[in-house]
């Protein structure tokens, strides 16, 4: 074994501590970023802090979320997904199409949903993976695909769901006495789940190492294209059971919606901590990112705050997270 043998053992132990101390720190910061400004908007407005209003938060925090968590997966490959908004919007209206128009069990329509979801998913995939297409421009394709198909599929009309069943999914409360939505309780179990496969499979290693460098992972012999494949794949579900939660959210598939859910879902995984360039990210982070977007724009919409301003403020969280990574990368070189 060669001195520079040793001290290359003896160096990547103390930069995985310091990259470990890093990634910590990012997420303390953005939770204590989120206790200010639920602090903040307690303190300005009457009507912020209370149990219907908190709900409320949670309540939308669900589809942004939904969508993040599969983005957390993607981004920390290095890559990007601009498809989830309006992919999300499809796969409501193919929800509509099965359970409403064609009459399927509403069980039934929900998982073909969700695999609808996974083949968007892996589409972007092959795109990416396999033809070699930018992730931007494939899935910026796919975008423009998802958003004229939806149309097209509803004849441009929303599909009203009638199913109880449907719409519970949602907005129903399994827990008695209480009117706390099922979708969050969904939401925790997804994100719980999320941070399983991030954290203890094999998928997640792979993650992590096809964004921290993809020529090594692919010269030690791992599959990358499959890998990407099953990741965006992953993906592509978490679009399906978005488009199962606004659809039964708002009683009805919206073709139209959809446009602008990428900006929020990306924006949520980059202020949760998710380099850009890939190769970290937490699960944790993601949701609390998440949350974030929700106070806000619940804690600015209480204020009246007009929707043009809230766009400007959530641009500038968006530069201050970016900002915020760029700085950490600088300071780990």
């Amino acid at each position: 074994m060669t001195s520079d043998t040793v001290v290359r053992g003896e160096a990547e132990p103390k930069e995985d501590v310091r990259s470990a101390f890093r990634a910590r720190l990012q997420q303390l910061l953005a939770f204590a970023s989120l206790i200010v400004i639920f602090a903040f908007f307690s303190v300005a407005s009457p009507d912020f802090l209370n149990y219907t209003n908190v709900t409320s938060i949670l309540f939308s925090t669900v589809v942004i979320g939904t969508l993040a968590l599969g983005t957390t997966f993607v981004i920390i490959t290095g890559g990007i997904d601009l498809s989830i908004g309006t992919g999300m919007a499809l796969c409501a209206v193919i929800s509509g199409l099965l359970i409403v128009k064609a009459g399927v069990p509403v069980p039934l329509g929900v998982v073909a949903t969700i695999l609808f979801g996974g083949l968007i998913g892996f589409v972007n995939g092959f795109n990416i993976a396999v033809l070699k297409l930018p992730p931007f421009i494939a899935t910026l394709a796919m975008m423009l695909v998802a958003q004229g198909l939806a149309l097209v599929l509803s004849n441009s009309a929303p599909i009203y769901f009638t199913q109880p069943g449907y719409i519970a999914i949602s907005t129903g409360s399994i827990i008695p006495g209480s009117n706390f939505p099922n979708a969050v309780i969904l939401l925790a179990l997804l994100a719980i789940i999320s941070a399983i496969l991030l954290n203890r499979t094999v998928l997640g290693r792979y993650d992590y190492s096809i964004g921290s460098n993809e020529e090594a992972t692919a010269l030690s012999g791992i599959n990358v294209r499959r890998w990407k494949i099953v990741i965006y794949t992953l993906a592509g579900l978490f679009i399906g059971l978005a488009g199962i939660f606004i659809s039964a959210r708002l009683g009805s598939a919206q073709p139209a919606t959809g446009a602008g859910y990428e900006l929020q879902a990306i924006a949520a995984v980059v202020i949760g901590g998710t380099s850009l360039s890939g190769g970290k990210g937490t699960i944790i982070g993601t949701v609390i990112g998440a949350l974030i977007i929700s106070v806000l724009n619940n804690g600015l919409q209480i204020m009246s705050i007009p929707q043009e301003w809230q766009n400007v403020i959530l641009g500038l969280v968006i530069l201050i997270a970016v900002y915020a990574d760029m700085a950490r990368k600088r300071t780990a070189t």
